[in-house]
């Protein structure tokens, strides 16, 4: 079977995921693939030949939160001549490959395909959690609007699709038919690495200012800490910055006693798997990674935190223990579920 599948371009979780699911389907079916930005380039890496690069939204990122300037900025560069190329990308697809399935990871040309051709659309993503679920954690009151405009936004995305398949570590109760719940999609490097326990804290900030972050942990000198993201290799006190390598990032994970991240799923998955504790501290304005982090925190398996704050950061430390002793209830499992509930949903359309 031809399947298009759209990978979102904002973030590498859809990216990552995505490339999991395609290495599963390239075994009996025709696959071609649309993404932009960070997405689009690590997709072509991974499948040569395979992947058209079109022009997607991204979100600004200004001060450790998601600015409504700089995407709104972002957003009219994409302007009459993007769009007009998106067009005849979609059109050069009608005749270059027809599809006769779309999978939609959060990516909306391609589900626009499926409805145009009046073809089944499949839903893959974390994401739609927040309109498809009850979530049953609370919600402050500044965080109601940003709730609702990610509610629409959500809906909107990939609207009518057959089935929408949803990544998730925790278990909300499901108010939509044709949505199934299903464990995280994990690497394979994650699935069989080893894991230890040595005497490090890693730290991926991402959005949080360099020294913000390096103040704050350096105030804490008694705790050694590993830093991604700054895109450098440099020794300040308790602190190792370290330039990004992916083997040695899930090296460094694997054998790290706890994480200090943003709210995002992927990253936050990967180290529950490995059974790390997590202190998240989401994007401001982002609810999506605030509600992954308040589900984290309500299961007990690491600490919500609503800015890189020191005393914050020494309570997680201090409860360790705890966490580490929930995590280990935590069930393990590969991809194999979500792997066999989709062929027995493609099958049905073929």
């Amino acid at each position: 079977m031809k399947i298009l599948y759209g990978v979102a371009g904002e973030g590498m979780g859809h990216a990552t995921r995505s490339k999991v699911i395609i290495e599963h389907l390239r075994a009996n079916h025709e696959i071609h693939i649309i993404s932009s930005k960070k997405a689009f380039r690590f997709l072509s890496d991974a499948f040569p030949g395979q992947v058209t690069e079109i022009t997607g939204l991204e979100f600004g990122i200004k001060d450790g939160r998601i600015s409504k300037m700089k995407t709104f900025t972002e957003t009219i560069k994409t302007g009459p001549k993007d769009l007009l190329s998106n067009y005849k990308i979609y059109r050069a697809l009608e005749k270059s490959f027809p599809a006769e399935l779309v999978i939609s990871d959060f990516e909306t040309i391609a589900a626009i395909y499926a409805y145009h051709h009046k073809i089944p659309l499949i839903s893959i993503d974390n994401i739609h959690v927040i309109n498809r679920c009850i979530l049953d954690i609370p919600i402050p009151p500044d965080q109601k609007d940003i709730y609702r405009m990610a509610n629409s936004i959500v809906k909107a995305r990939t609207a009518g699709a057959k089935k929408y398949f949803i990544c998730s570590f925790f278990q909300p109760e499901i108010r939509k038919k044709n949505t199934v719940l299903v464990p995280p999609v994990l690497r394979d490097q994650i699935l069989k690495t080893k894991t230890s326990i040595k005497n490090h804290i890693l730290v991926y900030p991402m959005s949080q200012p360099e020294s913000v972050v390096i103040g704050a942990l350096n105030s804490i000198s008694r705790e050694k800490f590993i830093v991604y993201g700054y895109n450098k290799d440099e020794v300040r006190g308790n602190v190792i910055l370290k330039s990004f390598s992916d083997l040695g990032f899930i090296s460094d994970l694997s054998s790290c006693k706890a994480v200090i991240t943003h709210g995002g799923f992927s990253l936050m998955t990967e180290a529950l798997f490995l059974r790390k504790p997590v202190c998240s501290i989401p994007l401001i304005s982002q609810f999506e990674q605030y509600m992954n982090s308040a589900y984290l925190d309500k299961m007990g398996f690491g600490k919500y935190l609503s800015s890189f704050d020191p005393d914050g950061i020494k309570a997680f430390i201090y409860d360790l223990p705890s966490y580490v002793a929930n995590l280990s209830n935590l069930t393990r499992t590969d991809n194999s579920q979500l792997f066999t509930l989709l062929d027995e949903e493609i099958s049905l359309y073929k």
